[in-house]
């Protein structure tokens, strides 16, 4: 009998790591496996306040724990943040379409993730390390307001780093503004492509990130030469109740959470108000 997608899992928090001044991820243990694909969201349920959706921020080939990274922005946010190791929540899912990581086999692929947006896109970063071999390389652009806005500050900046000795993998980084100790680039997300090393025309790409930032990211891409097709946008800031009831989160006569949250930039680039 399949699962009840729909019945929450009961999970004990294990830790409650603090990413940046508004952002912590929290690592939970599900009592039993919870298994999604890089892309697909959760809801996750803080008893007695409410519940939100989320993207898994760990890898969808980690069965042991699952992670989420969330911005404290509001009633649920706040108690998430508050969490304790030992404390019980309840997650249910997954939701939602994933990345369609079969159509980006033998291709280069590049990611471009800023604040918040890399949470989400660190699921499928993780995940394209786990297969890389199906690639032909991949590239992560970074981007942050500023140095303490970084989250994964210790893997981006030493382990995932690491990675690129061994596999075909590269990083490009950046600030709006730095400080007297940055080494990377300076300037919003966009100025990571420029001089793009990569083989546009057998090339995808992924955007996530705050509205602005996924706007001009995506006008960036278009022209440097990414198809509109080759473009994928993660749109699950839309999202509220998660299954459809609400219509919050639709994009014309799209469904966020059941037709998405993955869209590519030619399904949605004529609705309205995409960027809202």
């Amino acid at each position: 009998m399949d699962k009840n997608i729909y019945q929450p899992i009961k999970c004990v928090v294990l830790d409650n790591i603090v990413e940046s001044p508004t952002i912590n991820t929290v690592v939970l243990k599900p009592e039993k496996e919870f298994s999604f694909l890089a892309g697909q969201f959760a809801s996750l349920t803080v008893p007695g306040v409410g519940e939100a959706p989320f993207t898994p921020s760990s890898s969808p080939f980690d069965k042991e724990k699952l992670e989420f990274t969330v911005m404290r922005v509001g009633k649920v946010t706040e108690k998430i943040h508050q969490l304790k190791k030992g404390d019980i929540v309840g997650v249910r899912g997954p939701y939602g379409k994933p990345y369609p990581l079969e159509k980006f086999k033998g291709k280069e692929v590049l990611l471009v993730g800023g604040g918040v947006g890399l949470a989400p896109i660190r699921a499928l970063f993780l995940a394209l390390v786990e297969t890389y071999n199906d690639y032909k390389k991949i590239v992560f652009c970074c981007g942050a307001k500023s140095p303490s806005d970084y989250i994964y500050k210790d893997k981006l900046f030493n382990d995932w780093q690491k990675l690129c000795d061994k596999i075909p993998l590269s990083f490009r980084i950046t600030v709006d503004k730095k400080d007297e100790n940055w080494k990377y680039m300076e300037g919003v997300v966009t100025v990571t492509l420029d001089n793009l090393d990569m083989d546009i025309k057998n090339s995808v790409s992924i955007v996530c990130g705050p509205p602005i930032m996924m706007k001009f990211t995506t006008f960036k891409l278009l022209e440097i030469g990414f198809a509109p097709e080759n473009i994928y946008l993660s749109m699950e800031r839309k999202m509220y109740c998660g299954v459809g009831h609400c219509r919050h989160c639709m994009i014309g006569d799209l469904f966020v959470c059941k037709d998405g949250p993955v869209f590519t930039y030619d399904q949605i680039k004529d609705k309205p108000n995409i960027w809202a």
